[in-house]
C-alpha cells in the first residue's frame, strides 16, 4: 500500500469513527431522556404515597418518637381505626436539629421504588452508551478527548455520572440526585452537540505533551464532582428554609411539602456538600499546580495571569473560603452555603465564560 493510500484509508476510518463517535453521543441522550421521564414517574408516585409514608412512620419510628411513645396516634371513631400522620419534629433544642432523612423521591411507595430503580438502570445503560461514545471520540482523533469544549463537554457529563452511579455503588443515599443530573446533562450534551460541535482534528503543537492526560482530566473530574457538591448545597438552602419554616410554626406550600420532605434534612444534605467539596479540593490544587508546570513546558513561564489561570486561582480562593467558613463559628450552614455556590459559580465562568467571551493563551481550538 502506498503512502497516500494508507493515510487516505487512516484519514476514512477516523472520519467513520467519529461518526460513530457521534451516534452513540445522540443514543446516549436518547436514553438519558427516558431516565429522566422514569425519575419524575418516581418523584410523581412518590408524591401520592401518604399511605406508605404513614406505614413507614408506624414500621420505622424514628429515636425521638420512642421516646415519646407511637409515632402515630390511633383514634377510634364509630369502630373504625383512622391513622393519623406523625408531627414533624424538627427542633430538639433551640439551635439543633432533630431532622430525619426523608423516604428519597419515591416516598415509600413502591411503585415509586420502582420507577426509581429503573431509572438508574437506564442511567447506567446511557452512561456505557456516553462513555463509548467518548472513547470512540479518542479514537478518532488518537489522542485524549478533550481536546475543545465539545470534548470536554461530553467526557464532563460522564464522569459526572460516573460520580453518582459510584456514590450508589457505595451505598450512598443519593438517588434523589438522579432528575436533577440527567436534567443538566441532557442541557450539557444539547448544547455540546449543537453550539459546541467540532469536528475531530488534531491539536497545536503545544499541546502534544502527556500534561494533557494528567491536568485536563483531573479538572474534569474536579468539575464533575464540584457540581455534585453545588447540587447538594443548593437543595441544602431549600431544605433548610423549609425546616426554618416548619419550626417558626409556617405552613409550606404543598408542592415544597411534597418535594422536600422526601430529600434528606438539611444537616445531612450539608454534610454531603462539605464532604464532596472537600473531598475534591486537593485534586482541584495539583490541577493548578500541573497546569503551572505544563505552562512552563509549553510557553517557558508558570504563571502569566493569563483569563484561564486567574479565574481558575479565583475559583480555589473561594473553595478555600468556603472550607474555611463551614469551621469558622458564626459562618457555618447558610453563609458557607452560599460561599460554596459562589465558588461553583466561577469554576462555571472559568470554563464557559473565559473559553467564549475571553481570549487568551488557552484559547487554541475555537469552541
Amino acid at each position: 500500500m502506498t503512502p497516500a493510500a494508507a493515510t487516505e484509508l487512516a484519514t476514512a476510518t477516523n472520519e467513520h469513527l467519529a461518526n460513530i463517535s457521534n451516534t452513540l453521543i445522540y443514543s446516549a441522550m436518547a436514553v438519558y431522556t427516558l431516565a429522566f421521564f422514569a425519575y419524575i414517574a418516581e418523584w410523581l408516585f412518590g408524591s401520592r404515597s401518604k399511605v406508605a409514608r404513614t406505614a413507614a412512620a408506624l414500621t420505622a419510628p424514628t429515636a425521638t418518637a420512642k421516646a415519646k411513645g407511637p409515632a402515630v396516634t390511633v383514634k377510634s371513631k364509630g369502630g373504625t381505626a383512622v391513622l393519623e400522620r406523625p408531627e414533624v419534629v424538627v427542633r430538639s433544642s433551640a439551635g439543633s436539629r432533630d431532622v430525619p432523612d426523608g423516604p428519597g423521591a419515591h416516598g415509600g411507595d413502591e411503585q415509586g421504588d420502582l420507577y426509581g430503580r429503573i431509572a438508574v438502570s437506564l442511567t447506567v445503560l446511557a452512561f456505557l452508551v456516553e462513555l463509548c461514545g467518548v472513547i470512540a471520540r479518542a479514537a478518532s482523533v488518537q489522542r485524549a478527548p478533550w481536546g475543545n469544549m465539545y470534548e470536554f463537554n461530553i467526557t464532563f457529563s460522564t464522569v459526572a455520572v460516573g460520580v453518582y452511579l459510584l456514590l450508589l455503588a457505595l451505598k450512598k443515599n443519593v438517588r434523589w440526585l438522579g432528575l436533577f443530573l440527567t436534567t443538566t446533562v441532557l442541557l450539557d450534551l444539547g448544547l455540546a452537540v449543537t453550539v459546541l460541535y467540532t469536528a475531530s482534528d488534531q491539536l497545536v503543537p503545544a499541546l502534544h505533551s502527556y500534561w494533557l492526560y494528567i491536568h485536563v482530566s483531573t479538572a474534569i473530574v474536579c468539575g464533575a464532582v464540584f457540581y455534585v457538591g453545588a447540587v447538594g448545597t443548593l437543595l441544602y438552602l431549600f431544605k433548610d428554609s423549609y425546616e426554618n419554616k416548619l419550626a417558626g410554626g409556617g405552613k409550606p406550600g404543598s408542592f415544597a411539602t411534597s418535594v422536600l420532605e422526601r430529600l434528606p434534612a438539611s444537616a445531612s444534605l450539608d454534610k454531603f456538600a462539605y464532604r464532596i467539596n472537600a473531598a475534591v479540593f486537593p485534586l482541584w490544587t495539583f490541577t493548578i499546580i500541573a497546569g503551572a508546570i505544563w505552562a512552563e513546558s509549553a510557553w517557558g513561564r508558570y504563571w502569566g495571569w493569563d483569563p484561564k489561570e486567574t479565574w481558575a486561582f479565583i475559583t480555589w480562593v473561594a473553595y478555600a473560603c468556603y472550607l474555611h467558613a463551614r469551621s469558622t463559628a458564626g459562618w457555618k450552614g447558610r453563609k458557607a452555603a452560599y460561599i460554596a455556590l459562589i465558588a461553583f459559580g466561577c469554576w462555571l465562568f472559568n470554563y464557559y465564560g473565559v473559553n467564549i467571551f475571553v481570549g487568551g493563551k488557552h484559547s487554541y481550538a475555537g469552541v
